[in-house]
């Protein structure tokens, strides 16, 4: 394959496995396009013109040629400079690797990672929330994420990449978006009664079985397991955790129950005082099962797939 057809799969996933469905998508790039023909001439040159077709401003080819072959790709959660010497070294050794693929977003992808939360306002909206309250309550978070980002070197790794010649992407949200589906369909299909019977449904993933051999498995972090779930919120995409403000606004919507990758203790105890059951599936695992999901659908158009940084390679069919 050609590294910009590997991108182009990536959003396509990406796009077919997103909450707001088709319809929405289209409806954002079309306030994409709007918002870039308003600007004005001086201005154009610095609008990204990838955001007119791809919705992730997360998910890049950061250093490249899209018209170059991939047969090997190593791929991780974190992808640094270390790795980047890692890939050149497997290169020095014989396994010549042809793109190296991270998860999280870095250069470009990293400075963008706020407008990827906007996906967090369809989400509430989704659940029930109504879309101003939502826009409301995401505004303050998304700029303390943006804020936050802006003194961050965020080209350390793409700089390494372009020393060594090796082409280098990320896909972010297109993969949360795959577990989050993954996990959707898992839950409807089993529809756990109690907070116990979701942990066991995620336990039956391999992912998070291998997390669970090195301590990082599905965890109950509020509630018990005897507990009644609910109604199930699988919170695994929009870029980065949101504010927690919504957690009363999600209860009540109705749900019952949060499925998540990670929690910090502001957002638990505010979701402890609506009364919401919490459990963290596993950070590094849920990464893993939304890269092996795409991933597999590269190794079914015979790319080998070598992994790192975090990433347990579970293969699907």
């Amino acid at each position: 394959m050609q590294l910009g057809e590997i991108y182009q799969l990536a959003i396509n996933e990406g796009i077919a496995a997103d909450y707001r469905g088709e319809k929405g998508i289209k409806e954002m790039l079309a306030r994409q396009e709007k918002k870039y023909r308003d600007l004005k001439e001086e201005d154009k040159a610095a609008f990204d013109q990838e955001n007119l077709s791809n919705p992730f401003n997360d998910t890049r080819i950061l250093y490249g040629d899209s018209g170059r072959k991939v047969n090997t790709i190593l791929a991780g959660i974190d992808i640094e400079a270390a790795e980047v010497l890692m890939a050149d070294r497997l290169r020095e050794k014989g396994t010549p690797i042809d793109l190296i693929m991270a998860h999280h977003p870095e250069g470009k992808a990293l400075a963008a990672l706020h407008e990827v939360m906007h996906l967090q306002e369809d989400i509430l909206h989704i659940l029930g929330v109504p879309i101003n309250v939502a826009e409301g309550i995401l505004s303050r978070r998304i700029g303390e994420v943006k804020r936050g980002l802006m003194p961050v070197n965020h080209n350390r790794t793409v700089d390494a990449a372009k020393i060594f010649d090796i082409p280098l992407m990320c896909v972010h949200t297109p993969a949360d978006n795959l577990v989050s589906k993954f996990l959707d369909d898992l839950f409807n299909d089993k529809k756990p009664e109690t907070v116990g019977d979701v942990v066991t449904g995620l336990k039956g993933v391999p992912e998070y079985q291998k997390a669970m051999e090195i301590n990082a498995g599905p965890t109950i972090i509020l509630g018990s397991s005897d507990r009644r779930a609910g109604k199930i919120f699988v919170d695994m995409t929009g870029g980065t955790g949101g504010s927690e403000d919504a957690y009363e606004k999600l209860a009540q919507a109705g749900v019952g129950t949060i499925v998540g990758m990670h929690m910090g203790e502001k957002h638990r105890k505010e979701a402890e005082k609506n009364h919401l059951n919490v459990v963290i599936a596993g950070h590094i695992a849920s990464d893993s099962l939304g890269m092996n999901l795409f991933l597999d659908s590269l190794a079914a158009k015979g790319i080998e797939i070598i992994t790192c940084s975090g990433l347990t390679r579970v293969t699907r069919g």
